[in-house]
């Protein structure tokens, strides 16, 4: 359980795909900043797992699927009904089924990775927007990638969900501007649940390629995450900030 003792900022945030991984790293360095946290996912039992961690008094959940514009709906006016504010939002919930070169891409495949990972975010923003962002001001952090950034070998349709969610990240800081700030976070790998493939079995190999020595983890993307829908970031808005070990200095040396 997080220690948020003595912490109240006062503010509330949202975090879907919150209740394993970056989600919930994210919510934790929320709640260690004093906000109030509402954690989104598929799995209820995992949610309440989640919530029961980062202390029932600071948190609360709301089970379903992200590309839901039902669930998207429920997920915000709970947090009104609850605490009568939502200041931040965090879209992380993602999906990546898929592992190989889009020439053999199934498109119902493709349209299930960008539901999930772009129009959710964009659902996601809009209802936050409405119900609270757009009179009393908030932010926005998109958790991107740096497959959005660059040609990733075998996870393309990932990499193109992730780089329209860099797009849209500044669609959104430009059109929400100056009330509401939207940023994103790249990041490199981070060693959690939904990475595996990316790294078991070969975690010392994979590490290698970094020049900081090692893979993410969740506290490294949590930390800048919540740093940046914090106050401390004011100034900051329409930025993809890449978290990635210094993997992109490599770029181009042989």
């Amino acid at each position: 359980m997080s220690d948020n003792s003595g912490k109240d900022s006062g503010k509330v945030a949202l975090v879907t795909g919150g209740s394993r991984g970056i989600g919930y790293g994210v919510a934790e360095a929320l709640i260690a900043r004093g906000d109030r946290v509402c954690v989104t996912g598929r799995n209820e039992e995992a949610l309440k797992e989640a919530v029961e961690r980062l202390g029932p008094d600071r948190a609360m959940y709301v089970a379903g699927k992200a590309h839901d514009e039902e669930h998207q709906a429920v997920a915000v006016q709970r947090v009104m009904d609850a605490y009568g504010r939502v200041d931040h939002l965090v879209n992380n919930a993602g999906t990546n089924p898929v592992f190989g070169p889009i020439a053999d891409l199934d498109l119902g495949v493709a349209r299930k990775v960008f539901e999930t990972n772009v129009v959710s975010a964009l659902g996601f923003a809009q209802r936050t927007w409405a119900a609270w962002q757009k009179d009393n001001g908030g932010s926005i952090v998109n958790i991107a990638s740096i497959a959005g950034l660059s040609a990733s070998p075998f996870i393309g349709a990932y990499g193109m969900s992730k780089a329209a969610m860099v797009n849209l990240t500044l669609q959104l800081a430009h059109e929400f501007a100056p009330t509401v700030r939207v940023n994103a976070i790249a990041p490199a790998v981070v060693k959690t649940k939904f990475a595996t493939a990316l790294y078991e079995g070969r975690e010392a190999e994979a590490a290698a390629r970094y020049p900081m020595g090692r893979l993410g983890v969740t506290e490294d993307i949590g930390g800048a995450a919540a740093f940046l829908a914090s106050d401390d970031a004011a100034w900051i808005t329409g930025q993809v900030l890449t978290i990635d070990g210094g993997l992109f200095l490599n770029s181009g040396v042989e």
